[in-house]
């Protein structure tokens, strides 16, 4: 506990901007005594988002909360839909969603934390660290940058797991698979293939590393010290008061998803989270009260060199680097009934968070980065 203790004194804020950066509009404010071009651009991207949004529900294709801000202020947050249609609930921007692959970032930041530590290598084979594990030559970096070559839990598991009512733990899938040895796809670090199975593995390290569960992990080293209080690791005992306090999916034609035994398996998924939690999340990481900012930077360097720049991947975020002086890290995700952005514009200290409960209708990250003239 005394390691946890140490963590829990780290920390890092998150910020997004879309076209100016503070400093520059610093120095309009210094040369003009008229209304900061801030001001002015936000009032108009509000009305654009606002109307786009609104269209959105009114054509039955989205449900959720919604968050833009600007050099760290919130200028655009609303509401739409319901969160529970049979009791008539409205959706609150208190409502938690399930985050689905936006969890994935978060995973990163908690192995990053033990990377700067001394605790993990990145370069080092998993099995150091999960020493059952029956594949060789597959490093943490391989996990966190999907070139491990790993084969998807979610389809595996459905062969072999015998109740699909008894949520399915990170544990009980490494069992699986240490029993049936599935074949990988390729050799680890050829290239790059997207890997659920990698995160979960990266969670499952996290607690034999730190010897704590990885939601207590995550609490107590994530959330609590950036103030995420209502943000939660999917538990199958805390699940119905998860469920109680939060917005449930919905599928395409309006019924409620169901809770799947795959919902057990977290890392790659199971953040529970609301658009507030997840930008004081984006806030923290402009600083160094998670992680320290070398190591974030390594976080979102393009490990791909082959992959287009505007469709990179660094240590568990997205990349999108087209714009050399607009260099945006971000992560989407479905699961469920649930689909998710978090996206993030560096330089510029942009940010556009958006939680949906509603399977129908897909907004694109380039639909959400046009409403603000990027």
């Amino acid at each position: 506990m005394e390691i946890l203790k140490g963590l829990c004194t780290k920390g890092g804020f998150i910020i997004i901007i879309f076209l100016f950066s503070c400093s520059k509009e610093r120095e309009i404010i210094q040369k003009k005594e008229e209304v900061p071009e801030k001001n002015v651009l936000t009032e108009v991207w509000s009305e654009k988002i606002d109307a786009f949004f609104t269209s959105k529900h009114q054509l039955g294709e989205f449900d959720g909360v919604v968050l833009f801000a600007h050099c760290g202020d919130v200028y655009y947050k609303n509401v739409f839909g319901y969160s529970n249609r049979s009791k008539s609930e409205k959706l609150t921007d208190s409502s938690t969603f399930q985050l689905a692959s936006v969890s994935k970032p978060l995973t990163a930041l908690a192995v990053l934390q033990l990377y700067e530590n001394g605790l993990v290598n990145l370069d080092e084979n998993i099995k150091t660290y999960v020493p059952e594990f029956p594949y060789e030559g597959i490093t943490v970096r391989m996990l966190l940058t999907h070139k491990s070559g790993l084969f998807n839990y979610m389809y595996f598991c459905d062969k072999y797991w015998s109740s699909w009512t008894e949520p399915l733990s990170n544990e009980d899938v490494l069992d699986l698979i240490c029993i049936h040895k599935p074949s990988i796809w390729f050799q680890p670090g050829r290239k790059y293939n997207y890997s659920n199975t990698g995160f979960m593995l990266l969670a499952l390290m996290v607690e034999r590393v730190s010897g704590v569960t990885f939601q207590e992990y995550m609490e107590n080293n994530i959330f609590l010290p950036v103030g995420m209080k209502q943000t939660k690791i999917f538990d199958a005992c805390l699940f119905p008061e998860v469920r109680d306090e939060g917005a449930l999916g919905y599928h395409n034609n309006g019924k409620e998803v169901e809770q799947s035994y795959l919902d057990g398996v977290v890392g790659d998924k199971g953040v529970y989270s609301t658009v507030d939690d997840l930008f004081m999340l984006d806030q923290a990481l402009y600083t160094d009260k998670l992680v320290s900012q070398r190591y974030l930077d390594e976080a979102f360097e393009p490990q791909h060199p082959k992959l287009h720049i505007d469709d990179n991947y660094g240590l568990g975020w997205r990349l999108d680097y087209s714009r050399s002086e607009e260099k945006m890290v971000y992560h989407s995700g479905w699961w469920k009934g649930f689909k998710t952005h978090f996206i993030r514009v560096l330089p510029n200290q942009a940010t556009i968070i958006v939680l949906s409960n509603k399977q129908k209708g897909f907004i694109k990250k380039q639909e959400l980065l046009a409403l603000v003239g990027y």
